[in-house]
């Protein structure tokens, strides 16, 4: 994975972080934690200039939920919640989830979207109840760019001072990711698993 991200870098430059974060905030195939570490390891190299580096994966994970944000606030809470309870079988959700987050969100307001950006996870979900509950804009992008600038920009040091132990971290990252993507599948797995009595009662 490591080395992907290395090669998109190489040959696009921070255009390639850009859409790297882009992806990872829309359909997390990559996760922000083997991007911006490699990143911020380029620029202590002097291969990127680390403002440019910096910038780069802040515009492209705030238009990433930038997109959730406005997909959910368009199409509204009413309809998500008919769509749920109609396809959510497939995901493993149903109204209630919809509303239960929603209410999340309501509750702590901008404290869950600014601590939700710095989680690993639930940064770009909590974009989704946020359209929802049509969070001022003004609100949710000043919450969104600040958690962003904070998570990014401490992947991004620890890329530039781990530079020394790069060799000795790629060899442990790499089925790190591999245990994490597992983990994450058996734990979708389970909560489908769990919601099938959910269902069964409808």
């Amino acid at each position: 994975m490591l080395d992907f991200v290395a090669n998109i870098m190489a040959a696009t430059g921070t255009f390639g972080i850009f859409l790297l974060m882009l992806a990872e905030n829309v359909f997390p195939p990559i996760p922000s934690e083997a991007i911006m570490p490699v990143a911020g390891f380029a620029a202590a190299q002097g291969k990127m200039d680390p403002l440019a580096v910096f910038a780069a994966g802040n515009a492209g994970a705030i238009l990433g939920n930038a997109l959730w944000y406005e997909g959910a606030r368009a199409v509204g809470q009413a309809r998500i919640e008919r769509l749920a309870d109609r396809y959510g079988r497939f995901v493993g959700i149903i109204g209630e989830d919809v509303r239960a987050a929603s209410a999340l969100l309501v509750r702590w307001g901008v404290w869950a979207v600014l601590i939700c950006r710095c989680l690993p996870g639930p940064r770009t979900l909590i974009s989704v109840p946020a359209g929802l509950v049509r969070m001022n804009r003004a609100v949710f992008y000043t919450a969104t760019a600040i958690g962003t600038c904070l998570w990014t920009g401490f992947l991004m040091t620890a890329g530039w001072l781990l530079q020394g132990q790069w060799e000795r971290i790629g060899h442990w990252m790499e089925p790190l990711g591999i245990a994490v993507l597992g983990t994450a599948a058996l734990a979708y797995a389970w909560h489908l698993w769990r919601t099938r009595g959910r269902w069964s009662g409808r």
